[in-house]
């Protein structure tokens, strides 16, 4: 990694096949080595939510993939039947299942965790052929007996699973799943370390690319792919003239290029609370626990860090963004926000509030899935740097 130079992007030098094959798979939905396993006879299964429990697809055998709508250049299809005013992610997913891009998937898992995504459920099971599909009851608390209530969402998905499949999803097969899926969560923090450092080795972008990539490839490989990175990260030059760190908190955020509109304008993005961030790596599975779906439930329900739809953790995710402005040495936070999101409006509105009274500048950025405004992006985040004196 090299320097900021003035109204160019961050400069990337260190050259790693891993870091390109990572990029290229936020690029495309089927990248060559979900590819490749398909063409080996592998079955996929995609999944909406960081909610999405991954673990018991791998135990199945199958590779789980976060469902997203990159290369989606419309909404055509998807407009016959949901409405403008439904969030945009949505109707490019839901598009690209009417045109075919995902008849690669053996089944399809959606959680209530909106009434968004529960509209594409409605209309995918009777609009799109995909051989298995289900819908899992996400409960909006997160005591125990919530975590009891998901222990028999993950049971009867497990069950689901062994019928459509005719295999027996074993205890062994769960933990042996659980361990994996830790193990690129503990390879991901490794990164996010690297990123504390103050000339870090890695953009943010660069650090987006490398999580999306662990929901879109098959675990195994991910990980020996992350584990390459990490070494010739090390020793790798740091960024040194950027003009701020910076922290992203937001919800379904996969497109790099977001990132890279601010990056290049000099704030380094050094850590997140999102979707495609911590959400779905700061924590592990407990692989002490005696039973591999009640740990798992506990994990979804507890564990790991919330999301906006999780009644009465609003102040634990606050208590998280601010931890991590101390963590990471952050000088400024931008709360990225879909349009027509409604949890993520009183989220942004709460968390703006909370870091006032702390004196962190806060940005609230709105956003439609597909880039556009690059112009727009770059003026706010340059205005944005300015009032920070940076």
């Amino acid at each position: 990694m090299g320097a900021w130079k003035g109204e160019n992007e961050l400069e990337t030098t260190v050259k790693s096949k891993a870091l390109q094959q990572f990029q290229e798979a936020t690029e495309t939905i089927v990248n060559p080595e979900l590819k490749k396993w398909i063409e080996q006879g592998g079955k996929v299964v995609g999944y909406f939510c960081s909610y999405g429990p991954e673990e018991i697809i791998t135990a199945a055998g199958m590779v789980p993939i976060r469902i997203r709508a990159t290369g989606s250049t419309g909404t055509e299809l998807a407009d016959a039947y949901l409405s403008s005013i439904n969030c945009s992610f949505c109707r490019h997913a839901f598009n690209m299942g009417l045109q075919g891009d995902y008849d690669f998937l053996e089944g399809l898992v959606w959680l209530n965790n909106c009434d968004h995504v529960r509209r594409i459920y409605d209309n995918w099971i009777r609009k799109v052929d995909t051989p298995f599909t289900q819908m899992m009851s996400l409960p909006k608390m997160t005591t125990d007996v919530q975590v009891e209530w998901f222990r028999d969402e993950l049971k009867i998905l497990k069950e689901a699973l062994e019928k459509h499949l005719g295999i027996t999803i074993s205890d062994e097969k769960l933990w042996k799943a659980i361990k994996l899926h830790n193990q690129t969560r503990r390879l991901l923090r490794q990164l996010y370390e690297l990123r504390k450092k103050d000339n870090p080795p890695i953009t943010g972008a660069e650090a987006l690319a490398v999580v999306v990539a662990s929901t879109a490839m098959p675990r195994e490989q991910f990980n020996d792919m992350l584990k390459e990175l990490l070494e010739e990260l090390s020793d790798a030059e740091g960024i040194t003239d950027y003009r701020a760190r910076l922290m992203i908190v937001a919800g379904i955020l996969d497109d790099p290029a977001f990132i890279k509109v601010i990056e290049e304008q000099g704030g380094l993005v050094v850590t997140d609370s999102m979707c495609f961030g911590t959400r779905i790596l700061w924590t592990d599975v407990n692989e002490g626990a005696s039973d591999p779906l009640t740990a798992l439930a506990r994990y979804y329900i507890q564990d790991k860090p919330a999301c906006p739809r999780m009644f009465d953790t609003q102040p634990q995710r606050s208590k998280f963004v601010r931890d991590m402005v101390k963590e990471f040495k952050v000088d400024g936070v931008i709360g990225e926000r879909m349009i027509f999101c409604d949890l993520w409006t009183g989220e942004n509105f709460m968390l703006g509030g909370d870091l006032k009274e702390e004196g962190i500048p806060f940005l609230k950025l709105d956003r439609e899935y597909i880039m556009a405004g690059a112009g727009q992006l770059r003026t706010r985040a340059q205005a944005f740097l300015e009032s920070m004196g940076r």
